[in-house]
């Protein structure tokens, strides 16, 4: 397909001390089979070598662009909303600085939505703590699923770094930089968009892998449950504290099954 007619994705990465493993995430985005994407990696005041890192690979490809934020924010959300701002694609892909992807995500991600006519998808994921442990089959037959508002109140179903999201919805919703929503800023962004604009949908294969690291945030059940239940307490105008409860428990609940049951979404 000639790249007159293939959209631009602009892939956004927020990165905080990620010099260690940004490169293997890079190396992930180099190695799609979809080639028609811009990579903007925030770097959010790192005290490592993440800028020297990212500055190698865009002296060698000008698709990789490092933006620099005058102050660590505390949290993605601020870096993440700062590179959509920046973006010049139809599509924002996004992407963590921990995290890597399947060779073959993006392009069957924008065939879906082309084939469908949708502005959301998502993909299921798999865990990993060293690059080692990847092993890249070829897909066949993906399913594909709707996740709804209801669903995602429920439970999160969404992987952050697997969202492939129409810009200028990105644009219209954009993540809560307020520090009380840290690690559920996506969460949060998430069921905005499925509540304004449909659901979401899932191709059902892990196309993004994961790391698990130890003392991760999204990691500490107590932490999460807390954030999960200040979130739902006020979300939009269903400020209920049993709503609030039902819902932070169904999500520890389900967040219990995948991850200790199935161990993936």
């Amino acid at each position: 397909m000639p790249d007159k007619r293939e959209p631009l994705v602009s892939i956004v990465t927020p990165a905080y001390n990620a010099a260690a493993v940004i490169g293997e995430t890079i190396d992930s985005v180099l190695a799609q089979s979809y080639t028609r994407w811009e990579m903007l990696i925030v770097d959010d005041g790192s005290t490592d070598r993440t800028r020297e890192v990212v500055r190698s690979y865009s002296e060698r490809d000008a698709r990789i662009r490092l933006i620099d934020m005058p102050k660590n924010s505390g949290a993605p959300a601020k870096p993440r909303n700062t590179a959509v701002e920046a973006a010049s694609g139809e599509w924002i892909a996004f992407l963590d600085a921990d995290d890597v992807w399947h060779p073959l995500k993006l392009e069957n991600q924008l065939r879906v939505l082309d084939a469908e006519q949708a502005t959301f998808s998502c993909t299921s994921m798999r865990d990993f703590r060293d690059i080692s442990e990847i092993e890249i089959t070829d897909p066949e037959n993906v399913p594909v699923k709707e996740i709804t508002f209801r669903m995602q109140q429920i439970k999160g179903r969404i992987p952050a770094s697997s969202v492939v999201l129409r810009t200028d919805i990105a644009r219209e919703f954009p993540f809560n930089e307020d520090l009380s929503y840290k690690a559920v800023e996506d969460y949060d962004c998430w069921l905005k968009v499925l509540e304004n604009k449909g659901p979401c949908l899932k191709l059902q294969y892990p196309f993004l892998m994961y790391r698990r690291i130890e003392n991760q945030i999204s990691g500490s059940k107590l932490y999460m449950l807390r954030r999960m239940h200040n979130l739902h307490l006020h979300y939009g105008n269903r400020r209920s504290p049993i709503r609030a409860l039902l819902f932070s428990a169904t999500h520890a609940i389900g967040a219990l099954y995948f991850r200790t049951i199935k161990r993936s979404l």
